[in-house]
């Protein structure tokens, strides 16, 4: 059975054109998705390395984790950035720092409503993150 992820990202779908299991993981701002099959199928190229590599460093940190939990299992599936910080006994420009660096890696989108950013987890993103260590 192929396991098969597209993820949307700014500038549409982007699709996968090798044969057998592939999946798609977000890039870094401006960069272009990613397009693999898991670990346990192929070993990863080196420029593959390189652009998963980011995702995984982004999540390696304890708050930068603990924040994309709390973001993906905040009721309605967002989180205001007012309703993270008081999880923490950090600053706001610290946790601010966390979010950047989650939302630059392509796991977190951000919106803007009056004073508050809400933070949305990018499920696509994780899925795939968890496809390409886990899958068999």
């Amino acid at each position: 059975m192929s396991k098969s992820l597209t993820v949307l990202d700014q500038a549409g779908t982007v699709e996968c054109c090798a044969p057998g299991p592939q999946l798609t993981l977000p890039s870094q701002q401006g960069g272009e998705a990613l397009c693999c099959a898991p670990l346990s199928q192929v070993p990863l190229s080196l420029d593959q390395a390189e652009q998963v590599a980011p995702l995984l460093k982004a999540l390696a940190d304890p708050v930068r984790l603990r924040l994309m939990s709390l973001i993906a299992s905040h009721p309605g599936g967002e989180a205001c950035v007012c309703d993270l910080t008081v999880a923490f006994d950090l600053s706001q420009p610290t946790i601010s720092h966390h979010l950047k660096v989650l939302h630059e890696a392509g796991l977190v989108e951000r919106e803007k409503r009056g004073v508050w950013v809400y933070y949305r987890a990018q499920a696509a993103a994780l899925a795939s993150l968890g496809l390409l260590i886990g899958s068999r």
